[in-house]
């Protein structure tokens, strides 16, 4: 599993959080999203891909908060809500796996991992669009 790191390709030229080709997905617990994770990591293609974010990771570089500091976001929709989603859970202790998927088929096997590790809340990022994901 890769360390997180936030590159320019998964921001919006706002700034805003917008992983293009990845889903997104968080966990109530560690122990979840790394169960979800070994699942994920043992599908070839993707294993590569697969990056785990405690909740510290998700509140700092997702959601742009250095300790109690919020550093204001434009308000830009639909991406914008969602990463104020994800802030909210990682407030709660939530962590994610995030992983690139490159087909419907893909996506549906990392949710298969995703649903037995009971997650809470998933993304999927399309170029233009982004999906929830159930």
């Amino acid at each position: 599993m890769k360390k997180f790191e936030l590159t320019p390709e998964m921001s919006t030229l706002g700034g805003t959080f917008y992983p293009k080709g990845y889903a997104f997905i968080m966990f109530p617990t560690e122990a979840q999203a790394q169960s979800a994770a070994v699942e994920i990591g043992k599908i070839a293609a993707l294993s590569n891909s697969l990056v785990f974010l405690d909740s510290a990771a998700v509140l700092r570089d997702i959601g742009k908060i250095d300790g109690d500091t919020e550093i204001d976001l434009p308000s830009v929709g639909t991406e914008g809500a969602t990463v104020s989603k994800y802030v909210e859970l990682a407030r709660q202790g939530q962590c994610a796996v995030m992983v690139k998927v490159h087909s419907d088929d893909e996506a549906e096997q990392v949710m298969q991992a995703a649903r037995k590790a009971n997650f809470s809340y998933g993304q999927r990022y399309h170029l233009l669009a982004m999906e929830d994901l159930e």
